[in-house]
């Protein structure tokens, strides 16, 4: 028969877990590794945000240039319509469109006397639309306007209303549509929109970027 064995195993006090000082320890360990990545989670939030919001700053930008370029040989002084003149009637030159403008505003309606270059109106008009007309070297004269077409032809021409806009960005710093606008007529300095045209837009926030900058300066 097999001798059994009568050797003994001691258990260390030490060997059924971990100690209270051991565990303080660890914890607290833990929550200043926790509370060291927060900040990093928030930064990384507010620079998703500052994207956002120079991509949507890039974006209405770009929309005002647009329009900017589709008045150019729109709208005379005193004009309810563009008739897209050929040439200027002050100094009698051919003005050279932008090569990537192929249409010309033809709603005079929306500019009033005050907003002489023509910029638009609003945010809203980049967002409703305005009537427009192809852009084009016309070759036959009617009655002071230059036209390849007929008059059963021009009659019969479709209304066309171009958006310069999807919709009414939102400001990602605010989470509204409460942007600052500002006239051509105005100095960067100046918080009072004229409501004379809309040239540029800046955030409503007073809040600073990451950088040490005002999105309201952006």
């Amino acid at each position: 028969m097999k001798k059994q064995s009568n050797i003994k195993y001691r258990i260390s006090p030490n060997d059924g877990g971990y100690t209270l000082l051991e565990l303080i320890i660890t914890l607290t360990v833990l929550a200043i590794l926790v509370m060291g990545t927060i900040p990093l989670a928030q930064n990384a939030v507010k620079r998703q945000k500052e994207l956002r919001l120079r991509e949507t700053l890039r974006e209405i930008r770009s929309a005002i240039d647009e329009f900017k370029r589709d008045t150019l040989g729109a709208c005379p002084q005193g004009a309810i319509t563009t008739t897209n003149r050929t040439t200027n009637q002050i100094s009698g030159q051919v003005p050279i469109p932008d090569p990537r403008s192929r249409v010309v505003i033809d709603d005079c309606t929306i500019f009033d006397t005050e907003n002489l270059d023509r910029f638009p109106p609003s945010l809203e008009n980049l967002v409703e639309g305005v009537k427009v007309k192809a852009r084009g070297i016309n070759v036959q004269q009617q009655g002071g306007v230059f036209s390849d077409k007929n008059a059963t032809d021009i009659n019969k021409e479709k209304e066309v209303v171009k958006v310069y806009l999807r919709e009414l960005p939102i400001d990602p710093t605010t989470g509204e549509s409460d942007w600052k606008l500002r006239s051509s007529y105005q100095t960067k300095d100046e918080d009072n929109w004229d409501s004379v045209n809309v040239f540029d837009v800046r955030s409503n926030s007073d809040e600073e970027a990451l950088n040490g900058e005002k999105y309201s300066d952006w």
